[in-house]
């Protein structure tokens, strides 16, 4: 009877250890043959919480994000939740961690291994700088480049983490150039060490070579580039490079990347697309329409796997679209368009229809958001707003009143309109204190939505509130307490057994 009793006791025992492992998955799958990821910035005073961005990308089963820094509430909610994720180092930290391990081993320490492990954040890249090689930078951060990839791999392999997270530098397309087809592409001369340096680096660790590709920015600055050139339908004016024929930019500039990698002796180096995007608003070119063709077009034509002519069936690596969220801080020097690139809304809101070839033909809309209360600020209409013009100076310079200009989507809502655009965003962006609508009595507080047409008056997102709000990583608990419980059982059984 005792043999047959442990017997029973044993089986039940495998049952329940196959009903925990079970329970044990990833709280979100990994999505391992997942190409499209995303990118998300912060440059916004409506953030929303990093639990409810992570969410948002979960829910739409985006399996890999990258980061621009190391934002701590980004990883923090980034545990356990299956992303896959690329952390980065900016431009500015470069020359410390150049200059000094210790100084590399400290970064490594506070944003990489205190995240890693079970249940923690699945950090596989680390971006070196951020297009530190770009024209416009005159070499500020050149040198400093590959000292620190060598400082931070050194710190990698001290915690045991160089075998799993690999090192990328995001590099800018104006690296390369060519006079006039792909097969002509080469690397900048001021760039060809480094770059042949930097690519016996990737090549050795297995990591990609990171670029960035806009073909809306070729578009937007030259009026002689064909438009339908810059999409995926086909273009009237292909670019014909011998044998080969190419039928939109993106295929064009991988193809020059390609071709100049070729020339230094690494034409088969592995190729991702840090960024590419569409803005929404902020230029002639840029609006829904245009972004939603350029952005599917894109996802349709790597997911089909045809590669490009220099490289047929082999896509890039990772495409990570650009960007996540509009991010209404950012600088409008190269056009008011930098604010609008956002595929969601800063409140994680789906500008417009889209299917990411994970699973769902149409985006989700993030949950739970905290906004600010209802409440608004207008003009008031009981007062004469001829001497308004200083007050408009004033909101628009600290908030982003962007939408109200040409090619803007509030750009035709009138006068009156505009001034109270723009006296709502400042007194969103000061999180709706009282004063801030005042403007020496010409602004007025409204719980009625302004809203006309496609021009929306946000409300801001209320910061108190995200303390409140948890992180998908909690699931990652959940799973240590099935741990837990299952030796618990397993020991109760066992002493069950010898009874």
């Amino acid at each position: 009877m005792a043999a047959a009793n442990a017997g029973a006791m044993v089986r039940f025992v495998a049952a329940f250890l196959a009903a925990v492992l079970v329970m044990m998955v990833p709280c979100a799958p990994r999505a391992a043959a997942a190409a499209v990821g995303v990118n998300w910035g912060t440059v916004s005073a409506h953030r929303m919480p990093a639990p409810v961005v992570v969410e948002l990308m979960r829910a739409n089963r985006i399996g890999r994000v990258k980061l621009f820094d190391a934002d701590q509430a980004a990883l923090r909610a980034l545990m356990g939740s299956g992303l896959q994720v690329m952390v980065g180092i900016t431009n500015e930290m470069l020359q410390g961690i150049a200059a000094s391990p210790a100084a590399a081993d400290a970064w490594v320490a506070r944003n990489v291994s205190r995240y890693v492990g079970p249940g923690g954040a699945d950090i596989r890249y680390i971006a070196v700088g951020n297009e530190p090689f770009l024209t416009s930078y005159q070499g500020q951060f050149q040198s400093y480049v590959l000292p620190a990839m060598t400082n931070i791999q050194q710190s990698l392999v001290k915690a045991n983490l160089a075998r799993y997270i690999k090192l990328v530098v995001p590099c800018n397309a104006d690296a390369y150039q060519s006079a006039s087809v792909p097969s002509q592409g080469v690397f900048r001369p001021d760039l060809i060490q480094i770059i042949t340096q930097l690519a016996a680096f990737l090549s050795s660790s297995g990591a990609p070579f990171v670029v960035n590709i806009y073909p809306f920015l070729s578009l937007y600055q030259s009026s002689d580039f064909p438009q339908d050139y810059a999409f995926f339908d086909g273009s009237s004016h292909p670019v014909v490079d011998g044998p080969n024929v190419y039928y939109n930019a993106f295929d064009g500039n991988f193809d020059t990347l390609v071709s100049a990698l070729s020339k230094i002796g690494y034409g088969q180096l592995p190729i991702a697309i840090g960024e590419v995007g569409w803005p929404t608003e902020g230029a002639p070119s840029a609006n829904l329409t245009a972004a939603r063709a350029f952005t599917q077009g894109l996802i349709s034509h790597v997911l089909s796997n045809k590669g490009t002519p220099l490289r047929p069936g082999v896509p890039p690596m990772d495409v990570y679209l650009f960007s996540l969220l509009d991010e209404e801080q950012k600088s409008t020097l190269p056009g008011n368009f930098e604010r609008h690139w956002g595929v969601f809304s800063f409140d994680g809101q789906a500008k417009y229809p889209l299917n990411l070839g994970l699973g769902s033909p149409v985006l989700k809309n993030a949950k739970d958001v905290p906004y600010l209360p209802p409440r608004w600020c207008v003009a008031n209409p009981g007062r004469d707003l001829n001497n308004v013009e200083n007050h408009l100076k004033l909101a628009c310079t600290m908030a982003d009143c962007t939408t109200l200009y040409y090619g803007g989507s509030c750009n035709a809502i009138g006068e009156k309109g505009n001034i109270s655009y723009a006296f709502n965003s400042y007194y969103q962006l000061r999180k709706q204190d009282a004063q801030s609508c005042d403007f020496d009595g010409l602004g007025m507080i409204t719980y009625l939505d302004p809203s006309i047409g496609d021009c929306r008056f946000l409300v801001g997102i209320d910061d108190s509130r995200t303390s409140t709000i948890y992180s998908s990583g909690d699931c990652s608990q959940r799973r240590f307490g099935l741990w837990i419980l299952a030796f618990l059982v397993i020991g109760f059984l066992q002493i069950g057994v010898y009874l």
